[in-house]
């Protein structure tokens, strides 16, 4: 199937492992030039080194760290430099601790806001412009389902998940006259590694041990099973994508329909 990605440039923050590592590598399987950021230097440039050799594809690896305007203004200036344009732009980089309100710290609060919320609103800032000299592009933002479900296991991600998908819609509506089409994609529980971390936080806030709070995680899943990051990536290359020609400022759930928090199951 040709998605019309051959040779567009994509940048993914994020992009060395879990689901950024997934869509970096979708996107370059079609032919995209790619670009992927992470704070890690060495398994940033093992993944871009992993997917080089399993694609053919160029990729570009830029130590960069989203919490930095510096960084971001970095990154975007070097894909662009490299690539002399800017198609998609995926944001995936960020995590914010799970927990009860009563155990989450103000510096906690603020590092979640900081780079779940805030680091999408640099890397925009930064792209926006170019893409609407160039005509238009894609971007999409990996938030989470925990925006519109609220969880009070998951205040602080909910929290940066809720203002990432207002700050996805009022974007829309703006740069929708420059021909960017901007989407929210909405992942319940993904295996990575951070959701490892989750699960433990949710065992240790409700007194169980991790697998009983997996068997939890499973019985709020219609499905049955947790999702992979390839599956998710395939939404994002499929919004980013030519296929996706009108669907903008969407909220677009992945989450096997789970709708029940699971504290309260």
């Amino acid at each position: 199937m040709d998605l019309g990605l051959k040779d567009r440039v994509a940048i993914l923050s994020g992009g060395s492992m879990g689901i950024g590592y997934a869509c970096a590598r979708l996107f370059a399987e079609y032919g995209a030039r790619v670009v992927i950021a992470a704070r890690n230097r060495e398994r940033l440039e093992q993944a871009a080194e992993r997917i080089r050799g399993e694609t053919g594809a160029q990729v570009l690896a830029v130590p960069a760290d989203m919490t930095r305007r510096e960084d971001v203004a970095r990154f975007v200036q070097m894909a662009r430099e490299r690539f002399g344009r800017i198609d998609v732009l995926v944001n995936v980089a960020g995590a914010a601790p799970g927990g009860l309100i009563a155990n989450i710290s103000d510096e906690a609060w603020l590092e979640a806001l900081n780079l779940k919320f805030l680091g999408y609103v640099r890397t925009i800032r930064e792209v926006a412009p170019i893409m609407a000299a160039q005509g238009g592009g894609r971007i999409v933002n990996v938030i989470g389902n925990d925006g519109n479900k609220p969880a009070y296991w998951e205040v602080a991600p909910g929290a940066a998940n809720a203002a990432g998908h207002n700050l996805t819609q009022a974007l829309a509506e703006q740069y929708g006259k420059d021909n960017i089409l901007i989407n929210a994609v909405n992942p319940g529980p993904v295996l990575t590694s951070r959701w490892d971390g989750l699960e433990k936080a949710m065992a240790r806030d409700k007194g169980i041990t991790q697998q009983q709070a997996h068997e939890l995680v499973l019985r709020s899943l219609p499905l049955g099973r947790i999702c992979t990051p390839e599956e998710v990536a395939r939404l994002v290359v499929f919004l980013a994508s030519d296929w996706n020609t009108y669907i903008t400022g969407a909220l677009i759930p992945i989450d096997g329909a789970q709708r029940k928090a699971l504290m309260d199951l």
